[in-house]
């Protein structure tokens, strides 16, 4: 019961960069495409997280199951995009990944369906769409690198702004990475002080500050602090925790002008050819079980409410947690993407 480890091509590319899903390797579209003649005990799973984070999860559910997992791993756009092209003809049965205010504006494309725990699951991460089961709860955080950042004091996003870091700032491409478009919304309310057409003149300041660096996807961020590529970087939680867990020379900064924290949410493909293995897949990855390993070993908070922050993490109450307004959001995503380009590219 051995994970393979594919990395797709996509809509006719070749080779996917390694930088947009934090996951390496050759294009491989065969595998995936094989499950179509399959009627036995298989699960595809696509999927933007990086291949150490799921691995473990995936295994664990193999050996209980005796389900064979193939996992397709690229950046959450390309994946979503896969998945309505394949509409006609489903090759993926999980999607596993995704900012909600990526993925909301995109539930029909998944099944509805309740997990078994539902009942465990925290009031604020209860399925009541139908289609979108929450896993984790991920704050936006900035990860800082002690070995470079010297004095220079890191508590939040107006520190960003400071001469002493332009060019030493990791920041994805938001339109590629959903965590650096949960940034930029986490920016717009906490600068904008709750409103975010009056954030743009921070985002503004931030990108001249980023003297034209602007990455391929969300692992280059937390592996470019780590490695001492870049002093500082918008990344979120899980992403910066497990170096810190490791002893790496990083620590995680909760902006003090307020930390937006949403969940991550796994999804079953409409009309997935493997339905009831996806199933049996969203039950255990929302099982007690489950979320005390994504807790203890791969960092991240549980969305259900007998399981315990991960050690070593803040508890949220220590956090100064402000929240956005959903439907502003999904309404503005392409609009304020558009935006960030046009001011990342007029500063440069």
């Amino acid at each position: 019961m051995k994970l393979r480890k594919l990395v797709a091509a996509l809509l006719g590319a070749a080779v996917l960069a390694t930088g947009l899903a934090g996951c390496g390797g050759g294009g491989n579209k065969q595998a995936a495409s094989s499950s179509s003649g399959d009627s036995g005990e298989k699960l595809v799973i696509y999927c933007p997280h990086p291949l150490s984070f799921i691995n473990p999860l995936v295994e664990e559910f193999e050996k209980q199951s005796g389900i064979k997992v193939e996992v397709v791993a690229a950046g959450t756009g390309e994946l979503l995009k896969r998945v309505e092209s394949e509409k006609a003809n489903p090759l993926a049965d999980i999607f596993w990944g995704g900012s909600l205010s990526t993925m909301k504006p995109k539930a029909n494309l998944f099944e509805p369906y309740q997990s078994v725990n539902e009942d465990h699951v925290q009031a604020a991460f209860k399925n009541t769409e139908g289609s979108i089961t929450r896993f984790t709860d991920i704050p936006s955080v900035i990860m800082v690198n002690t070995n470079l950042i010297g004095d220079i004091k890191v508590e939040g996003y107006e520190d960003l702004l400071n001469p002493a870091l332009k060019g030493r700032i990791a920041m994805a491409d938001p339109s590629k990475s959903s965590s650096s478009y949960e940034h930029l919304i986490n920016m717009l309310y906490a600068m904008g002080n709750g409103n975010p057409d009056n954030g743009w003149d921070y985002v503004e300041k931030f990108c001249r500050n980023l003297d034209g660096k602007l990455l391929s996807g969300s692992s280059a961020v937390y592996k470019g602090v780590a490695d001492g590529e870049y002093a500082v970087g918008c990344t979120f939680e899980e992403g910066g925790a497990k170096y810190v867990a490791d002893g790496a020379p990083v620590k995680l900064v909760y902006m003090k002008e307020g930390v937006i924290s949403n969940p991550d949410g796994i999804y079953i493909v409409k009309n997935a050819k493997h339905m009831e293995n996806a199933k049996k897949f969203i039950d255990f990855i929302t099982s007690k079980e489950a979320q005390t390993l994504i807790t203890q070993k791969l960092h991240r908070r549980s969305v259900r409410d007998d399981v315990s922050a991960p050690v070593g993490l803040l508890e949220k109450s220590e956090i100064h947690l402000i929240e956005g307004d959903e439907q502003v959001i999904n309404k503005n995503k392409k609009a304020w993407l558009d935006k960030f380009k046009d001011v990342f590219t007029s500063v440069q």
